[in-house]
């Protein structure tokens, strides 16, 4: 655990978002969850970082939350400037173009921020990283989403075989939890 992991958490009840439902939890219950799953899955400790605050900005789909985009600066400042913006990424993709770009296998990646509609490019590495932040992001709250098993289903197999063997295990591991009665 990262030696300024209660900084962030503070940070977070500061918030209120220990107050904010999400997915049969709390929204600082997922973060956290997501943050240990990343860690425990190995990662980079700016991609542990940015699942710890991968929805903050809100999302596609989260709207519970969203601090001000106003304040990135200071997100940045407490977290690093590529975890905030692996973080703000993950909130503002639009998740077609993500999802079509994860398919690619280039030295680039292009997909579409939903939040100005400008066109985002990445390094291999970068979006590498920002598909294991929104990999498990998902990983963790499958079991428990209102969205059911299908949802984008193709799109994280996509992420998970894209990453290889140990997302692949997590996923397979996630998904054999599905109820037989919603499996395809």
């Amino acid at each position: 655990m990262h030696a300024n992991y209660k900084q962030w958490t503070d940070f977070l009840v500061d918030l209120g978002i220990e107050k904010v439902a999400h997915t049969e939890k709390t929204y600082l219950g997922h973060l956290i969850n997501v943050y240990r799953l990343i860690e425990s899955e190995g990662c980079t400790e700016d991609v542990c970082k940015a699942g710890m605050f991968h929805s903050i900005y809100g999302t596609e789909k989260f709207q519970g939350f969203k601090l001000p985009l106003e304040s990135r600066a200071q997100l940045s400042d407490m977290i690093g400037a590529r975890a905030e913006k692996l973080a703000y990424l993950n909130c503002a993709m639009d998740r077609a173009t993500f999802d079509a770009a994860a398919l690619g296998d280039g030295e680039t990646y292009h997909f579409v921020d939903r939040i100005t509609r400008e066109p985002v490019v990445l390094p291999r590495d970068e979006f590498d990283d920002l598909c294991r932040v929104h990999l498990y992001d998902w990983l963790e709250q499958a079991p428990r989403s209102r969205y059911g098993w299908d949802y984008r289903r193709a799109g994280y197999r996509c992420l998970a075989d894209r990453l290889g063997a140990k997302a692949v295990e997590a996923y397979d591991r996630v998904f054999a939890l599905e109820p037989a009665s919603q499996a395809p």
